[in-house]
């Protein structure tokens, strides 16, 4: 849908300076609260300074973002795109960033590892403590990310390296390398007061239902997020970390599915049992990942950037490592 009135052949350089990060946010803010006013209050602004830049933005493009005939302000498919562009740039803005931070020299002098809750932390410190021996003048970090929140932060520049990645071939990433870290069996637990307990199984969905579930909360920072094994309608309590998530089963909070490495030595005490579902085995399929460089497309660690993450790959290329930081029994 085009402007009335619109500037005609407006130059690349105003297009250019009306795109930026913030006003993206605005505009993003406008789409999901559903009015100028709403999203005036959200991001503490006065509604004509907020609708001012909006006409900006739609001036200089030439084009509509937002439908005002009714009394909400819903966005336009051209605005829908550029949202869904303005993604994808404010990932590579991130990024780039904090590639030209690592240019001149063969080791990062930060190295950001992020982990999905799904990774034995005993094994990930573990290999902390290797790499620090190396005595290499690279600082380590470390963040703590779930579901899509955690490719989120590598595409975004946050990180160097993602450890759980969703790896089962329904997502690509544009410009990450994915490498299989393994498959993590799933198993349905509740605590043995739980109601759930003594039901006979095969549990059926319809069963299922009636109950509350526990699910963490996917980290994400753009867009909803995903949600794993909820089944529609359900009551949902919501937790931050998988060991908040086991901690809430053993409580009887809610029921819900474990990694079976997690769940295994609880049941084995019997403060979980564990139920057959009639939906059948769920098994995640995770990966790691990292960012490539421009045009590269090999997989040999030697051809990413900076030393740190060569070594990092060379760990995760056995396959005994592999298989501590998915089912090491002491996944906490």
């Amino acid at each position: 849908m085009q402007k009335q009135g619109a500037i005609q052949g407006t130059p690349k350089t105003a297009v250019r300076s009306v795109l930026s990060p913030d006003n993206l946010a605005l505009i993003e803010a406008v789409a999901r609260a559903g009015s100028m006013a709403a999203a005036a209050r959200e991001l503490g602004l006065v509604p004509s300074a907020l609708t001012y830049r909006v006409r900006q933005v739609e001036d200089a493009l030439d084009v509509l973002l937002f439908d005002r005939s009714a009394r909400q302000a819903r966005i336009t498919p051209a605005g829908a795109e550029l949202l869904r562009s303005g993604e994808h740039l404010l990932y590579e803005l991130d990024a780039v960033a904090e590639r030209v931070k690592r240019v001149a020299t063969g080791w990062e002098p930060q190295f950001t590892i992020v982990a999905d809750n799904i990774v034995a932390r005993t094994t990930l410190f573990e290999l902390c403590e290797a790499f620090y021996a190396l005595g290499a003048p690279t600082r380590l970090r470390l963040r703590s990310e779930t579901l899509t929140g955690t490719v989120e932060s590598l595409m975004a520049g946050k990180s160097d390296l993602a450890l759980g990645v969703n790896a089962d071939g329904s997502s690509s990433y544009a410009g990450v390398h994915v490498q299989p870290l393994g498959d993590v069996p799933f198993v349905f637990a509740v605590a043995p007061h739980h109601p759930l307990a003594t039901a006979p199984e095969p549990l059926p969905d319809s069963l299922i239902g009636k109950y509350r579930a526990v699910a963490v909360a996917d980290t994400t920072q753009r867009g909803t997020g995903v949600s794993i094994g909820l089944l529609s309608g359900q009551d949902v309590f919501t937790v931050p970390t998988m060991q908040h998530k086991l901690e809430a089963q053993l409580r009887g909070i809610g029921c819900g599915f474990l990694p079976l490495p997690l769940a295994q030595a609880y049941a084995q005490s019997g403060r979980l049992v564990l139920k057959t579902v009639q939906r059948g085995p769920r098994v995640a399929r995770v990966g790691y990942a990292w960012r490539t460089t421009p045009g590269q497309t090999s997989s040999d660690p030697s051809a990413s950037q900076g030393r740190a993450l060569q070594w990092w790959l060379a760990q995760l290329a056995h396959k005994k490592t592999r298989e501590a930081l998915l089912n090491h029994p002491t996944m906490t």
